[in-house]
């Protein structure tokens, strides 16, 4: 029986990468064998071309292209070996955040995008994406406490981080059925317990 597909998707200082350890430890209490991985990332040629993404100034296009390349490497040996396993696949970001990330906040044309996402994905999709939601200046307060170096993308202006929660709105808003919103300004109890509902009745 193949394994099924969970993203976790949101700004930076959302609440994702909290609640993605979380998520891994309540299907692993279900009986569940998963694997957390994360994009860009996830291989290691998929983590080099990360550390580029991150760090590197580059074309608008060009950054869109090794995004879905890492994607394409990351599906390839890590994803659909998983699925086809009956294992299930936690993954940090996917094709969502390419949407709202290069297309919304970057303005890269959208049949760009859909053009990239049907070559390297084919039909293959997440069977849930979990999409945390905040206003943006508490995402980026949350960022900036953290005390670290920022990368390029969190160097960004607001207005670029509000193209990007529009777009990733827009996205839950045409797909409902995969997409679950989730209010990341509740207490992290009040969050758990949601995950764990949505995640039970993934589960049956």
């Amino acid at each position: 029986m193949r394994g099924k597909f969970i993203t976790l998707e949101g700004l930076d200082g959302a609440g994702k990468s909290t609640h993605l350890a979380r998520l891994v430890e309540f299907l692993q209490r279900h009986g569940k064998t998963v694997v957390q991985t994360r994009e860009p990332g996830g291989t290691p040629l998929g983590e080099k071309l990360r550390e580029l993404l991150l760090a590197e100034p580059m074309h608008l296009e060009t950054e869109a292209l090794l995004m879905f390349a890492a994607r394409r490497e990351h599906l390839a040996r890590v994803i659909v070996p998983a699925l086809e396993r009956g294992d299930w696949v936690v993954c940090d970001r996917f094709t969502d955040a390419s949407f709202a990330y290069q297309g919304g906040g970057r303005g890269l044309a959208l049949d760009k995008l859909e053009t990239l996402e049907t070559w390297v994905q084919g039909g293959l999709n997440p069977d849930l994406t979990l999409l945390f939601d905040v206003p943006t200046e508490i995402a980026l307060g949350r960022v900036k406490s953290m005390g670290r170096e920022l990368d390029r993308f969190e160097q960004e202006k607001v207005e670029f981080f509000e193209r990007v929660r529009a777009a990733y709105l827009e996205r839950a808003r045409a797909a409902p059925g995969r997409i679950r919103l989730i209010d990341g300004s509740r207490s992290v109890l009040e969050i758990s317990a949601i995950l764990e509902e949505i995640s039970i009745s993934v589960c049956k």
